[in-house]
């Protein structure tokens, strides 16, 4: 049978009825092996929807579920115009998303193409400490061209990850970590329509460089939800009246207030499950620490609204030039000065910001190699102004269950959009009442 999203949980605890044969010490092959129908899926849960990334398939040997990790050096894109050299699993960072649920066996081997050594850690999950993943504390570390299996049984539910804990700080910064999601065995009590997950993670690529920087941690960087930056995020999509959950795993190198507009949501999970109802709390904003786990939900209401961290330079790329701020400095000819001895210079900053993207979208500033806009995007009444971690949560009224395919921009309602009402500032004046006679009602 062709694995599908659809059928997925039907093989969530099928068995196989021949064993794996064990060949030499590390790595292991696969004599024979059949796959039988599983019990019906299980009811209110849902596959995970990874943004920008997939589902890690399995194979069952033996009644266990097995699962295989390729530790490499991948060629990764955090948005059309910048690409790096950077460290992951199976061809991509972050890996893809391992789900399995409470109760299964399961069997992860992991072989290491680095040039070096690693290890992997089952962040949040309980196991026996050989299989804990810390090198040389837990385990011999694994050294390039070995294979190592991982066996344990799932006893927990809830948003994991994984990472090395082997040379950890440079392997994480250039990319190695992925997400673990363990769902309940017996189902939801409050079921799920759409859930979605991704990591949290920052980067530094300098100017001109093809590699990550593992010795810069906090400074203005590329910011990303699953090492993407926005406009190149994938968008969380659902139907409206729909229960969406969102998971988030942080291993970054800062902590994120993360924020969603147009609902008041409740903070309902972390890698210690799901939590009992009574546990729940409404927010807007949940810092989601460094090393923590919060799974978010909401009943979706139609619109576009924005989701992304409210650090303000979180949602920005990286300023790699390092100029001092020029707020409110009167420039005067000082461009034509610099154009002299920097053909091709334009001093910004003067009034604001802003008009940093519509110098770049017009071609006036072109970057240095390899780097990225500090703002970009644009939507349907013009520049986002964005970067980093944002994204959208696109709700529709029409919008078919299983679809989760970009519905476009939002057809706001007649007389639901903010709209002019005059032009002439010296016109308004916030002690005196308007006269709405006069109003600009166009636009």
């Amino acid at each position: 049978m062709k694995m599908s999203r659809r059928n997925w949980f039907w093989w969530m605890g099928a068995g196989g009825l021949l064993p794996l044969a064990l060949m030499g010490r590390r790595a292991y092959a696969q004599q024979d092996e059949t796959q039988v129908s599983a019990p019906a899926s299980r009811p209110g849960v849902r596959p995970v929807r990874t943004l920008n990334g997939r589902t890690l398939s399995f194979r069952m040997v033996g009644g266990v579920k097995e699962f295989h990790l390729v530790a490499e050096e991948v060629e990764h894109e955090f948005a059309p115009g910048s690409r790096a050299k950077c460290w992951g699993y199976n061809g991509t960072t972050p890996g893809p998303t391992i789900e399995a649920v409470e109760g299964d066996r399961v069997r992860i081997l992991v072989t290491n193409r680095l040039p070096e050594h690693t290890t992997i850690h089952w962040h949040g999950i309980l196991l026996p400490s050989g299989m804990d993943g810390v090198g040389g504390l837990s385990q011999p570390h694994i050294a390039p061209g070995e294979t190592y299996a991982y066996e344990f049984t799932l006893r927990q539910h809830g948003t994991h990850m994984y990472h090395p804990h082997a040379d950890e700080m440079l392997q994480m910064a250039v990319g190695m970590m992925g997400m673990f999601i363990v769902h309940p065995r017996h189902g939801e009590a409050v079921p799920i329509d759409r859930d979605y997950c991704f990591l949290l993670h920052n980067w530094a690529l300098h100017p001109g460089s093809y590699r990550p920087d593992p010795a810069v941690m906090q400074d203005f960087d590329l910011w990303t939800f699953n090492s993407k930056v926005f406009p190149a995020i994938d968008p969380i999509v659902a139907r409206t009246g729909e229960r969406v959950r969102i998971r988030i795993g942080n291993l970054s190198m800062w902590n994120h207030p993360i924020h969603l507009h147009g609902v008041q949501f409740h903070v309902t999970g972390s890698d210690g499950g799901r939590w009992p109802r009574a546990l729940w709390r409404p927010e807007t904003t949940e810092i989601v620490g460094v090393g923590q786990t919060r799974d978010i939900e909401f009943v979706a209401v139609p619109g576009d609204w924005a989701l992304h961290c409210h650090m303000s330079h979180h949602t920005m790329n990286a300023m790699g030039h390092d100029i001092p701020n020029a707020l409110g400095v009167k420039q005067g000819d000082l461009d034509a000065a610099v154009r002299r001895a920097l053909p091709g210079y334009m001093s910004m900053g003067e009034g604001g910001m802003a008009e940093h993207q519509e110098h770049t979208n017009m071609g006036h500033m072109a970057g240095p190699e390899n780097t990225l806009p500090m703002m970009m995007g644009r939507g349907p009444f013009g520049n986002l102004e964005m970067g980093g971690m944002f994204t959208v949560v696109k709700v529709r009224n029409d919008l078919r269950r299983e679809d989760y395919g970009d519905p476009g921009w939002y057809p706001n309602p007649p007389g639901t959009v903010a709209r002019r009402v005059s032009e002439a500032p010296a016109a308004v004046r916030p002690d005196e009442p308007m006269d709405h006679s006069k109003m600009n009602h166009g636009g």
